[in-house]
């Protein structure tokens, strides 16, 4: 009860800020304690409940219920908001994609957080950005996420660091195994949006600038992003199945044998390593020139605007995000953590030894754009390349790129 008597202080007196519109969190007369519902994506990896389990044993009358939604974010986001709309309290922590923010903070969908509530300062940095929104924390970081590149030491002696490599090599590999190239999340999806997005970053490029009010896309390169992709379907190295892969198809194509490189997040290493053993690789993207630049991902945690338990809400997100927990989000489900030191230990390097290449890649990653209308503007997205790739041997790439800047202009004139 000591322990948890300035955080129940905390919650009060951040109540009291929000009837003055300053930040904290709405309480919804209940005290704001009790049973609660977490609401995220589905556990590929089954390392969610056994943390669960922990809070529950210590929490018997605030204990919190596992609801796993679909595995693809889209989906995710549509059961989300229809719940939200509806003012539902049914969930009470919300698992949010880290483009969701501001879309959900701007739409009174969750509320504000005390800053001071959470060692924010040992946290990666640009992972707290993405929890942020008109200066304001709105959620908090859980997971950290930055593409990488996996590849087998058994077909691959050296790693292509550009395009032109990953292409010399997928062809040689194809033609001498019975094994296809290349392949990423290639499915008119976010995982389209983000691929494609990764490729005009690492061609030098950006599509909208960080804080969603301008098209930046210059279409020359927004061609050679597409060019790169589409070349790939048309010479074979990246096989027509990939334009039906979420994160999932991929990553079993990969650690079943059917891929030599694919474009994926960290936490299909675990799989793959127990599937493939010491012939398991990743490095970072390669780009046109060199290194690619990933789209930085994760989840942030946040607390429904229309949650009963909203104390009990955000005392467990402060256990989800504590440092212990983040070393089993790690150990347990293959997820980058959050925690800036967790990327410099020796045990965990040693047992995750692409630990330092991550903790690069998310340094050097750059955020999608932050904008209430994101989800408008990731479809125009992946509906244009989906096209595209769809018919690489007729659509062109310049004339895709030039039509997507005019429809995201469009949505951002209007919004």
């Amino acid at each position: 009860m000591l322990r948890s008597l300035p955080l129940a202080l905390a919650v009060l007196v951040a109540a009291g800020c929000a009837a003055t519109g300053d930040e904290g969190g709405g309480d919804t007369g209940t005290g704001g304690i009790g049973p609660i519902t977490f609401a995220t994506g589905r556990d590929t990896t089954a390392y969610l409940q056994p943390l669960l389990d922990r809070w529950n044993q210590a929490h018997p009358a605030e204990k919190v219920t596992l609801l796993e939604l679909p595995e693809a974010a889209d989906e995710q986001r549509a059961q989300m908001v229809a719940n939200l709309q509806a003012q539902s309290s049914r969930y009470d922590v919300l698992g949010l994609d880290v483009v969701w923010t501001a879309e959900f903070a701007e739409n009174g969908w969750i509320i504000p957080l005390e800053r001071g509530l959470f060692p924010l300062d040992r946290f990666l940095p640009p992972v707290v950005e993405t929890a942020v929104y008109k200066d304001k924390l709105w959620a908090v970081p859980y997971t950290s996420n930055a593409g990488l590149l996996y590849y087998r030491t058994d077909l691959v002696r050296k790693p292509p660091r550009t395009w032109a490599e990953l292409r010399d090599q997928s062809r040689k590999i194809t033609e001498n195994h019975d094994i296809e190239g290349y392949a990423g999340q290639f499915l008119a999806y976010e995982g389209l949006t983000v691929n494609f997005s990764e490729a005009v970053q690492s061609a030098g490029g950006q599509i909208v600038s960080r804080d969603g009010t301008e098209v930046t896309l210059d279409p020359a390169r927004g061609e050679i992003a597409l060019d790169f992709l589409l070349q790939g379907l048309r010479e074979g190295w990246i096989p027509k199945e990939s334009l039906s892969y979420k994160e999932e198809e991929s990553r079993l194509a990969f650690q079943e044998g059917r891929l030599a490189f694919a474009r994926n997040w960290p936490h299909a290493y675990g799989p793959a390593k127990a599937e493939l053993g010491d012939k398991l690789r990743v490095t970072r993207l390669p780009g046109l020139d060199g290194p690619g630049i990933s789209t930085l991902g994760g989840a942030n945690l946040a607390v429904s605007a229309y949650s009963k338990h909203q104390h009990t809400a955000q005392e467990f997100i402060r256990y989800f995000t504590s440092l212990e927990n983040e070393r089993r989000v790690l150990t347990a489900g293959s997820f980058p953590p959050v925690w800036t030191e967790l990327y410099d230990d020796p045990a965990l390097i040693k047992r995750f030894p692409y630990l330092p290449v991550l903790k690069e890649s998310i340094l050097a990653a750059k955020a999608r754009p932050v904008s209430a209308n994101y989800n408008q503007l990731s479809l125009v997205i992946a509906s244009s390349v989906a096209k595209a790739l769809g018919n690489p041997s007729t659509e062109s790439a310049g004339d895709v790129a030039v039509s997507m800047k005019s429809e995201l202009e469009e949505i951002i004139r209007t919004q």
